[in-house]
């Protein structure tokens, strides 16, 4: 698929300029991953709308997205929280999604998303604009799971590596070649990940750590942002996937599975999955 937009999926917590310790993070205003939201979008008078549906608590999360992109100066930020579907056929949320040059889909709960909005008007409206604008798709933790056309819906870590461990849904399809995790090194979600490729062996697993995130242009090539790591798995030689003959429950096994480990500045191919390493004494941007 080609699209003129951009997608920033993010592993969710990202710097917010309000972090006491910023040894893990960026520079807020000139570095951060919300930094290069704004950049993508436009700068600070684009219109940028923050979508909370994933989140049991938006209005807590709508006043930090509001409070941060403040601070980064932006000036046109609007929130929609949208709560049942029809909400998708007002006409005035379709308007708003319409003038927008970006949305931000917050973290939460993944399939709320996809049930409240997937398959609608404004589904649609997102589909149209990323794929014929410059429009920017941004999305951290649940928001960044949501963009994959097979998303990854929950999963014990406790049981993994074990069949049926992970969960998968349909998600928005704004980018079919990838399924994508989020806080994946806190929340030691390498067994999920391993078995979701394992189901789709023909996609690459995206592994996001906090504060990181990638930006990908044309669903072809993505280049690494923030201060964390991205751990992706490439299934595509496989010696051996037992997946498909396992009952539930069953301790599953995969080999030669390939793993990129990549940080801020790397760029990866999706199409030639090829890398392209920040070299090591380049500036820090």
């Amino acid at each position: 698929m080609n699209a003129k937009g951009i997608l920033i999926p993010i592993g969710g917590n990202e710097d917010k300029g309000i972090e006491e310790n910023e040894m893990y993070t960026l520079e807020f205003i000139s570095e951060g991953i919300l930094y290069h939201v704004v950049k993508e979008a436009g700068g600070v008078y684009s219109n940028i709308v923050v979508i909370t549906t994933a989140s049991s608590i938006p209005d807590e999360v709508a006043s930090n997205y509001l409070d941060a992109f403040g601070k980064l100066g932006c000036k046109n930020v609007q929130v929609l929280d949208i709560r049942k579907r029809e909400q998708c056929e007002d006409p005035k949320n379709i308007r708003m999604i319409k003038k927008a040059h970006c949305v931000m889909f917050s973290g939460g709960n993944q399939s709320n998303i996809t049930r409240e909005i997937g398959g609608t008007t404004i589904h649609d409206v997102l589909l149209e604009k990323y794929k014929k604008e410059p429009f920017v798709i941004a999305g951290t933790s649940a928001g960044a799971m949501c963009m994959s056309q097979e998303m990854i819906t929950g999963g014990n870590i406790k049981e993994a590596f074990t069949k049926g461990a992970v969960g998968m849904g349909l998600g928005m399809g704004f980018i079919p070649g990838l399924i994508i995790d989020s806080h994946f090194i806190r929340r030691g979600r390498f067994g999920r990940l391993a078995e979701a490729v394992a189901k789709f062996p023909k996609l690459i697993g995206v592994g996001l750590a906090e504060d990181t995130g990638l930006i990908i242009r044309n669903c072809n090539t993505f280049e690494v942002i923030g201060s964390g790591m991205v751990v992706l798995f490439d299934p595509r030689k496989l010696k051996h996937n037992n997946e498909k003959i396992l009952k539930v429950g069953t301790p599953m096994t995969l080999t030669n599975l390939k793993t990129h480990v990549l940080a801020n500045g790397d760029v990866f191919n999706i199409k030639d999955r090829k890398i392209t390493v920040l070299p090591v004494d380049a500036p820090f941007v």
